[in-house]
């Protein structure tokens, strides 16, 4: 069973809803962003959703819009927030972590190799926010094969 499904099959279990606190990677920074990872997962987050900086966020809200521009005015890239969601995982083990972000940095990174290198990080599931249906099986097979 993926750390998602545990998650919620023990939330059900206890019948109570999930805390699902969002993080912008390297807002302002990423040594912030690290504290900050770690510190929603020890105030007893149930789940942990990253967002990826991308330098068009159009599906977002002027909030996140500007916590995105920070973050990549931080130094944010696609690799850089894998790595950050490896050093988590090295204290870390249980709290299931998705990533939210857009498909072009995906695709510039190449789908498989992205998928991949997510599980290898400890990354749990992901949210591609501009992905239209018809187009998932750019990334959903690579996506199931990693166990994403």
């Amino acid at each position: 069973m993926s750390r998602i499904a545990g998650r919620f099959a023990e939330l059900a279990a206890a019948g109570r809803g999930a805390l699902i606190p969002y993080l912008q990677a390297y807002d302002p920074d990423l040594a912030t962003s690290e504290a900050i990872l770690a510190g929603m997962a020890e105030a007893g987050a149930d789940l942990i959703e990253i967002g990826v900086p991308f330098s068009d966020p159009m599906a977002d809200g002027p909030t996140i819009q500007r916590a995105a521009r920070r973050g990549l005015a931080a130094g944010a890239t696609l690799a850089g927030v894998l790595a950050m969601v490896a050093r988590f995982r090295a204290h870390d083990t249980t709290t299931p972590v998705v990533l939210m972000g857009y498909l072009n940095p995906i695709d510039s990174y190449g789908p498989e190799r992205f998928c991949n290198d997510a599980a290898a990080a400890g990354v749990d599931g992901l949210i591609v926010v501009d992905m239209p249906a018809e187009e998932a099986d750019l990334l959903a097979p690579h996506a199931a094969a990693a166990g994403l």
